[in-house]
């Protein structure tokens, strides 16, 4: 019985997080009241309260379900021999980033965070996406240092610029991508430009 009652407590701020998705992409994150929400989830406010203690809180949680940190896109590979092919983890983390990105679900958080989201109370969406871009950055420059230590990045080009070339790259293909996502495939056209600036940054 408390297996069922927590499996249904999950469902219903699941559901929750589902509304809120569709309701700020409609409204934006600033016109959408947490009533709205539970009304397009067909619940009660009191419902949204019990899993989420403000808008802030629940747009957070929303973010969470979508969010990507490098590691864990390079350890979802489970190569063992990328240990020491730097470049090549680094090419596959990015192309496991953008297929997800193509997923519905990532597509829509990412429009509502860079499109639908104005500075509202604890929701400062700029540091939001500082954040992201400063933990990617982070986590390239460390497999860059890597490259270099291993003979494979080419000897004029320095892991912190090869990191900020890389993040310039992948922040234009977003949001170019997720301006008009029905233009190009991020996951084929992106992986593809990647792969092409490694080939670049790569010693002879």
């Amino acid at each position: 019985m408390a297996r069922r009652t927590k499996a249904e407590a999950a469902a219903t701020r699941e559901a929750l997080l589902d509304a809120a998705e569709e309701v700020f992409l409609e409204k934006g994150v600033a016109r959408t009241s947490l009533e709205q929400i539970a009304r397009h989830a067909g619940m009660t406010r009191g419902a949204v309260y019990w899993h989420f203690k403000n808008k802030a809180d629940l747009f957070q949680a929303m973010l969470c379900r979508v969010r990507m940190p490098f590691q864990e896109l390079i350890a979802e590979i489970a190569e063992p021999s990328l240990m020491e092919r730097p470049l090549e983890a680094i090419r596959l983390a990015i192309q496991n980033g953008f297929e997800r990105l193509e997923q519905p679900r990532h597509r829509r958080v990412h429009a509502i965070l860079v499109h639908h989201c104005e500075v509202f109370g604890d929701i400062d969406p700029l540091a939001m996406q500082n954040e992201m871009a400063n933990e990617a950055c982070g986590a390239l420059t460390d497999h860059f240092t890597c490259a270099a230590r291993l003979g494979q990045l080419r000897e004029d080009l320095s892991p912190e610029n090869a990191a900020e070339l890389m993040q310039a790259l992948l922040g234009g293909l977003f949001h170019d991508w997720l301006r008009n996502h029905e233009r190009f495939s991020i996951a084929t056209k992106g992986s593809e430009l990647v792969a092409l600036q490694l080939e670049l940054m790569r010693r002879p």
